[in-house]
């Protein structure tokens, strides 16, 4: 997995990660035909909320990005990108966990929103992630916690 972590993502992240969205969705969203070149980064701009964002770095270098922001009930996962060239190789899955294991220890569902067809959903769905409903284009998932965690 090399040399990786999380800092507190800050407002001057908010371009880098707006790029590297574009790289990573780019595929999925022309297959499902919604893929704009700037619609793609001023949506990231628009919901870029560093108070609940976390840069990967990796190696000292930004290498994605991840954001757990309350929401009622729960908790919504978004803008988890890791840069292509980092897929495959474990960090993913292991931010991930990280950050499953806090919301489970604290009792919090998780929710997310994933593009039909996005080989992401495979991840999540390793994870405990359900299919909560659907439409033509995403697919909107849950996560309930996982009361041996907490100690219930």
């Amino acid at each position: 997995m090399g040399d990786w972590g999380l800092r507190p993502a800050s407002a001057a992240d908010v371009e880098a990660v707006a790029e590297l969205r574009a790289v990573v969705l780019r595929a999925d969203l022309e297959r499902v035909g919604r893929y704009d070149e700037q619609r793609v980064r001023q949506r990231l701009r628009d919901r870029f909320a560093p108070e609940h964002t976390w840069v990967i770095e990796v190696g000292g270098a930004f290498g994605g990005c991840v954001a757990l922001w309350p929401d009622g009930d729960a908790h919504w996962l978004e803008h988890f990108y890791l840069d292509p060239r980092l897929h495959g190789g474990g960090i993913g899955t292991a931010v991930l966990r990280g950050l499953l294991e806090q919301c489970d220890r604290d009792g919090t569902r998780v929710r997310l929103q994933v593009l039909q067809g996005s080989p992401a959903r495979r991840l999540y769905e390793r994870h405990g992630f359900a299919v909560e409903t659907e439409d033509a284009v995403d697919v909107f998932m849950v996560r309930e916690p996982d009361v041996a965690v907490r100690g219930g």
